[in-house]
């Protein structure tokens, strides 16, 4: 680095360069330079990133959701997780006491949450007449697997009171987001949650990573190479923490393999946050 980068970054610690140090100051100014080059190199050298990818991962029966972690961790990921009370592996429910901790950890190392509906909730159909009314069906919950009819405040609760519950496990504000379960909505849905609050999230078509899919007749590796070959800057991808179905687990195989596939891309990872669609809406939410 010439003279005058170094004086640009003593600067912006608060150091004033000295021209030809002498040999008694020559020691300290050297440590002096070192550590601001380290505190200034990160921002300073950072390359920006034009092409951004945002991660999202739904609830499920969490039995992966430790890797999950250690990978999001080891790869300095950050995303987006959608949450529901789903029935898990291990405790009382993906948003119950027992998964709180888990919950708590994620939210200290910078990641972001939204509702999932409490129940899993599943949209059917939408029934004549005013006000809006829905025929939805819970896959989790003591109501789970049957119907019913709903109003727009119920459903607009619904989504509410998962976004609540993420709020006491982690102490972080959920973002004003939520994700239908299995992307499931019409119009007149979407129009009742945004007018309490709420935006949709989908998912890009390349961005359906397909741990939902059966193994035995598409692969993990499969599933990879379709992710590392199709995936855009600014799509949204979707997975889950966990899918009862799938005989060969998704997350072990391929989320570490695809992040830094990506990465090697040009991917950056950013959280719905910072997506150009729903980043004013985030800003502006009381």
């Amino acid at each position: 680095m010439d003279d005058r980068s170094h004086a640009e970054v003593l600067s912006m610690v608060g150091e004033r360069p000295s021209p030809r140090p002498s040999p008694q100051r020559g020691e300290g100014v050297g440590r002096r330079w070192l550590l601001a080059l380290a505190l200034v190199a990160p921002a300073a050298f950072a390359q920006p990133c034009d092409k951004p990818v945002y991660l999202t991962l739904d609830t499920g029966h969490m039995g992966v959701a430790e890797l999950v972690a250690q990978v999001l961790n080891r790869q300095q990921v950050k995303v987006t997780f959608f949450a529901a009370n789903e029935k898990t592996m291990q405790g009382d429910g993906s948003l119950g006491s027992y998964w709180a901790p888990w919950w708590k950890a994620r939210a200290a190392e910078g990641h972001e949450f939204a509702s999932h509906t409490f129940d899993h909730v599943y949209w059917r159909a939408d029934l004549p007449g005013q006000p809006a009314r829905f025929r939805v069906r819970p896959s989790a919950g003591p109501a789970a697997g049957k119907e019913a009819t709903w109003t727009g405040a119920q459903y607009c609760a619904e989504i509410a009171r998962a976004a609540h519950r993420l709020q006491e496990v982690t102490g972080k504000q959920p973002l004003p987001l939520y994700r239908a379960p299995g992307g499931k909505v019409s119009p007149r849905l979407l129009a009742t949650a945004k007018e309490c609050g709420f935006l949709h999230v989908g998912w890009a078509a390349a961005g359906f990573l397909g741990d939902e899919l059966p193994s035995e007749t598409v692969s993990n590796q499969q599933l990879l190479q379709k992710a590392l070959r199709d995936v855009r800057s600014g799509d949204i991808l979707m997975a889950h923490l966990g899918i009862w179905s799938r005989k060969d687990p998704w997350a072990p195989a391929v989320l570490e393999p695809l992040i830094a596939g990506l990465k090697k891309r040009g991917f950056c990872f950013a959280t719905l946050r910072d997506h150009p669609a729903y980043r004013e809406w985030v800003a502006h939410a009381k």
